[in-house]
């Protein structure tokens, strides 16, 4: 493994399109690349999320990492070697007012559609989603494109600096419908604690949130990782054919 490159790879808009399964032209990609890379991924989502996205029941087997939840799960070669439990961390007398008042504040706003699944409780996470996580591919898109004009989950997000200045928390804008929420320093860097950082020549990491305030941030500027903004999946297949291909 020595002398390896290690590539991180987000999920949702570098690998899949957002809330997508993966294409066979990706998949076959991936395997090519995997003869020249260790190769982990590193996901806000749970794992069951990631493995219907990534279209593969032995997600864990197949690549040297994953990271579901940002990695407060970590998984090397097919084994769980680390769990954190963001109810254990803050307790219920804390979390449970927090979601009260998601749950008060979304009750008042005026969205192009609401549907179910607004508050999703996690291992190491609570992702919030305004719109709600049962919407359509339609309704999602309708939403997000209401957002860029609102700014509903960044206001969203004010309102809970505001209310909570003392909870300890960091709030990630991940995706196209909702945001996260976690303890400060549990973001997407979490999975760093877990990679043995001397057994690889670089560490890269492909993200398409890379912006302040966006879920890949983190990991994107942290020092011990090349990282790359990538548009789409295509774009993160031509960045790795000009990286390792050519």
């Amino acid at each position: 493994m020595v002398g390896k490159d290690l590539c991180l790879f987000d999920v949702d808009g570098t690998l899949t399109l957002s809330r997508q399964r993966i294409t066979p032209k990706m998949k076959t990609f991936l395997s090519e690349l995997k003869k020249k890379v260790s190769v982990g991924l590193v996901g806000g989502s749970d794992l069951s999320h990631i493995t219907e996205q990534m279209e593969d029941e032995q997600l864990v087997e197949t690549f040297d990492y994953v990271f579901p939840q940002n990695g407060l799960l970590a998984y090397k070669q097919g084994k769980l070697i680390g769990k954190e439990s963001i109810l254990g961390h803050m307790g219920e007398e804390k979390l449970q007012p927090f979601i009260n008042f998601c749950l008060e504040y979304m009750s008042k706003l005026r969205l192009p559609a609401k549907r179910g699944n607004f508050i999703e409780f996690r291992s190491g996470l609570i992702n919030v989603c305004p719109v709600g996580r049962s919407c359509s591919q339609k309704e999602r898109e309708e939403f997000d494109a209401y957002d860029k004009v609102h700014k509903i989950r960044e206001s969203f997000i004010d309102a809970l600096r505001k209310k909570f200045p003392d909870l300890g928390l960091n709030y990630v804008i991940g995706g196209q419908i909702s945001f996260d929420c976690f303890p400060i320093g549990w973001d997407k860097t979490f999975c760093l604690k877990h990679i043995d950082k001397s057994a690889y020549t670089n560490i890269h990491f492909f993200g398409d949130r890379t912006f302040p305030g966006g879920n890949d941030y983190e990991l994107f500027i942290h020092k011990d990782v090349i990282g790359h903004t990538v548009t789409s999946p295509e774009d993160t297949m031509q960045q790795l054919k000009e990286l390792y291909f050519n």
